[in-house]
């Protein structure tokens, strides 16, 4: 455990010292997040904090190689390790691109499938799929293969899709990850197996790499992942699932639930990130019934919708936050453990995650200025909107707001 907690303190120092790079980098290429009518941001913020969190990737994986236990496991460990790290480096090149040229979507579609055909090309795939009766399904090459993709391509871009507020991707993807390794450690653990797989050598890494990232992406945020990072993220994530299939014949048994013992590999990156694929699912429908492109762009999203309830920015972050914690705790514990305290516990944080999303805003109301909720008055001050009589939400202010990147702190 110590080694895995000295691969975290990489991560996540270098990946924090690596960001002041990446947004110069970003300065200097014109990577930078414009001002959009659907953004909750109000200066144009530099892009490529997917850099920072590649480096910090790299210099854990770097470090766990010359550290005493975790160098003498398997070779595949590493081999494994470095094939999703190689992946994602190609799929955060792909993003930088994007960042800067704004790349068309059939082009990052291309990129996103070149790097997860590369994990499959190198072993890193679905080797077999669990039944409900504790069998398993074992898969041909290229069945294993669009499973993979399906997967990969499907977390990458739902991470990309969740990354709307300030630290609300890296926060959800950092929690899942974290939960994935006590996941991975404690099921060896259980099972007298080894204690080193590339499943929570990976995921204590891209826990480090998340939490280094958050100071400075969370509100106000200084720099943003941008498709470089919302991408490799959500590309490590997955691939952190898939090498447990492929180095374990079968899944080892546990205390807990034996279904969700063998389905979490496959099912914590989608029940992880369920939120943000209902919420495209139907912000497909609703833009499509309204005879709008699916791909339109509305501020009808679920941290949208939040805000207008009346919560702020921060607030909204950490209850999605919450909400993330619940579902991948929940699948984690249910998985490992079979006793009463599981289902009070779980009982216990989905009530408070519940009341915090919808009691607290009518708790702490606003005071009645004719201005609208807490949230909806912060989203509306960061924007200079006004609503749909076109009466200001806000009184004008006597200094006009500088807009351009150089008049951002810190630049």
């Amino acid at each position: 455990m110590r080694e895995y907690l000295l691969v975290f303190l990489v991560a996540l120092s270098v990946t924090y010292l690596l960001t002041v790079v990446a947004r110069e980098i970003a300065l200097r290429t014109g990577a930078v997040a414009a001002v959009r009518d659907r953004d909750v941001h109000a200066e144009p913020i530099p892009y490529l904090g997917g850099l920072a969190m590649l480096g910090g990737l790299i210099a854990a994986y770097l470090v766990a190689q010359q550290l005493p236990f975790l160098s003498g496991s398997d070779e595949f460990v590493f081999d494994d390790a470095g094939v999703v790290l190689l992946a994602g480096a190609l799929v955060c090149a792909v993003g930088v691109i994007d960042d800067i040229f704004e790349l068309d979507a059939l082009t990052k579609l291309g990129g996103q499938v070149l790097a997860a055909g590369l994990l499959v090309s190198q072993g890193v795939r679905f080797y077999y799929f669990p039944g409900t009766d504790g069998t398993y399904y074992s898969l041909g090459d290229a069945q294993g293969a669009i499973l993979t993709l399906v997967l990969v391509i499907g977390t990458m871009n739902a991470v990309n899709f969740v990354d709307g507020l300030d630290g609300l991707a890296a926060g959800v993807v950092g929690i899942g990850a974290a939960a994935f390794f006590v996941y991975c450690y404690q099921l060896s653990a259980d099972n007298k197996l080894t204690l080193a797989t590339t499943g929570a050598l990976l995921s204590v890494a891209l826990a480090g790499a998340c939490t280094g990232f958050l100071p400075h992406n969370f509100h106000p945020a200084r720099l943003f992942m941008g498709d470089s990072g919302s991408m490799l993220i959500g590309l490590v994530l997955s691939a952190s699932a898939l090498t447990l299939t492929g180095q374990f014949f079968g899944m080892p048994t546990s205390a807990g639930n034996s279904f969700f013992v063998t389905v979490l590999p496959v099912l914590l990156p989608i029940s992880l990130l369920m939120v943000p694929i209902v919420d495209l699912v139907l912000a497909v429908v609703r833009r499509t019934r309204a005879g709008r492109s699916p791909m339109s762009a509305d501020k009808q999203h679920l941290h949208h919708r939040l805000l207008e309830i009346g919560h702020s920015q921060r607030r909204a972050v950490i209850i999605m936050w919450l909400w993330a914690f619940t579902i991948a705790a929940g699948a984690v514990i249910v998985s490992l453990f079979d006793d009463a305290w599981v289902w009070w516990s779980l009982g216990s944080m989905l009530a408070l995650t519940i009341a915090l999303t919808f009691v607290l805003p009518r708790v702490q109301r606003p005071r009645k200025t004719g201005l609208g909720d807490t949230g909806l008055r912060e989203n509306a001050a960061i924007e200079g909107r006004t609503d749909e009589a076109d009466e200001p939400l806000l009184e004008p202010v006597d200094e006009p707001v500088d807009r351009s990147v150089q008049g951002y702190p810190g630049t």
